[in-house]
C-alpha cells in the first residue's frame, strides 16, 4: 500500500479510495451503498412522477420539492459510477478529465441544492407571514425565472474550477481519499502554487453556501417571530408543523458540510476516517432521506403515493 501512496506522476489518472483500511470488506460494504442508491433514485423518481401526474400538486411548495428531487437525483447519478466501481469491482482509476467533470457536477449540484433550500425557506416565509399574498407572489412564471437564475448561478460559479485545475501539473501522490473527486482534494495533488484555487474555493463557500445558510436562518427567525405572535397555540403548532420537513432537509444538508469544513480547516490532525465519513454523509444522506422525510410529513403527497401503489 505504501508503494501506491508514494507514486509520483505527471499522468492522466487519479486513484480513488473507498474506505481507508477496509479494502478487504469492500464487497460487503457495497451492499448498503447499493441500497442507498436504489432508495435514493427510486424515492426521488417517485416524488417527481407523483408531482408531475397530479394537477393538485402543481403548487409552489411541491414545485420546489421537485427541484430538490431533481438535484438529489443528479447527485446520486454523478457519484454512483465511481462509488460502486470501487466497492464492487475495485476499479480505482479515474482519468484527470473525468475527475474534473465529476467534481464540476458535484460542486454545482451542491450549490444548486443550497439555492433550492433557500427558495423553500422563502416559500415558507410567504405562506406563514403573507398567506393572503401567497398565490400572487409565488406564480409559476416567477418560480421558473428564479429557479433558472439559481441554476445558472450554481453552474457559473463552479465552471472556472476545472479550468483552474487543468493548468496544473500533478506530480504528487495521486491517491484521493474518497471514491469521488472534490476540488479541495484534487488541488492539493498539484505541484504548483494553488493560492488562487484556495482563495476562490473559500470565497465560493462563504459567498454561496454561507450566504444561503444565513438567509435560511434569518427566514426562520422571521417565521418564529410571526408564529409566536399568534394567540392560538393550535394555529402556532400547525404553522410550525409545515416547516418541519424543510428544517430536516436543511439539517441534513448543512450539518455534515459544516462539520467537514471545520475538521478540514480548524481541527489539526483530525482522523482521516472522520473526514471520509462526513464526506459520504454530506453527499449520500440528503438524497436518501429527503424523499422519505417529505413523503412522511406531507399528508397530500403521502396520500397520492399510497393511492398510486394501491391501484
Amino acid at each position: 500500500m505504501s508503494s501506491v501512496n508514494n507514486t509520483k506522476f505527471s499522468s492522466e489518472v487519479f486513484l480513488l479510495t473507498g474506505i481507508p483500511g477496509q479494502e478487504n470488506v469492500h464487497l460487503w460494504i457495497s451492499i448498503p451503498f447499493c441500497l442507498v442508491y436504489a432508495i435514493s433514485i427510486v424515492g426521488n423518481s417517485v416524488i417527481l412522477f407523483i408531482i408531475k401526474t397530479n394537477q393538485s400538486l402543481h403548487q409552489p411548495m411541491y414545485i420546489f420539492l421537485s427541484m430538490l428531487a431533481v438535484t438529489d437525483l443528479g447527485m446520486s447519478i454523478t457519484t454512483m459510477p465511481t462509488t460502486l466501481g470501487i466497492f464492487l469491482f475495485n476499479s480505482r482509476e479515474i482519468s484527470v478529465d473525468a475527475c474534473f467533470a465529476q467534481l464540476f457536477f458535484i460542486h454545482s449540484l451542491s450549490f444548486i441544492e443550497s439555492s433550492v433550500l433557500l427558495l423553500m425557506a422563502f416559500d415558507r416565509i410567504i405562506a406563514i407571514c403573507k398567506p393572503l399574498r401567497y398565490a400572487s407572489i409565488l406564480t409559476l412564471p416567477r418560480i421558473g425565472k428564479v429557479g433558472l437564475v439559481f441554476l445558472l448561478r450554481g453552474v457559473a460559479v463552479i465552471l472556472p474550477l476545472p479550468f483552474l485545475l487543468k493548468r496544473f501539473r500533478y506530480c504528487r501522490a495521486n491517491v484521493l481519499s474518497h471514491c469521488y473527486c472534490l476540488h479541495q482534494e484534487v488541488m492539493k495533488m498539484a505541484c504548483s502554487d494553488i493560492t488562487v484555487n484556495y482563495i476562490y474555493g473559500f470565497f465560493l463557500t462563504v459567498s454561496v453556501v454561507g450566504l444561503d445558510s444565513l438567509l435560511i436562518f434569518l427566514s426562520y427567525v422571521m417565521i418564529l417571530k410571526t408564529v409566536l405572535s399568534v394567540t392560538s397555540s393550535k394555529e402556532c403548532l400547525r404553522a410550525l408543523n409545515t416547516c418541519i420537513s424543510h428544517f430536516c432537509a436543511v439539517l441534513l444538508f448543512y450539518t455534515p458540510r459544516i462539520g467537514l469544513g471545520v475538521t478540514h480547516r480548524f481541527v489539526k490532525g483530525s482522523p482521516l476516517f472522520l473526514q471520509v465519513l462526513l464526506g459520504y454523509i454530506s453527499l449520500f444522506v440528503p438524497p436518501l432521506m429527503n424523499p422519505i422525510v417529505y413523503s412522511v410529513k406531507s399528508k397530500h403527497l403521502r396520500a397520492r403515493i399510497i393511492r398510486a401503489f394501491i391501484k
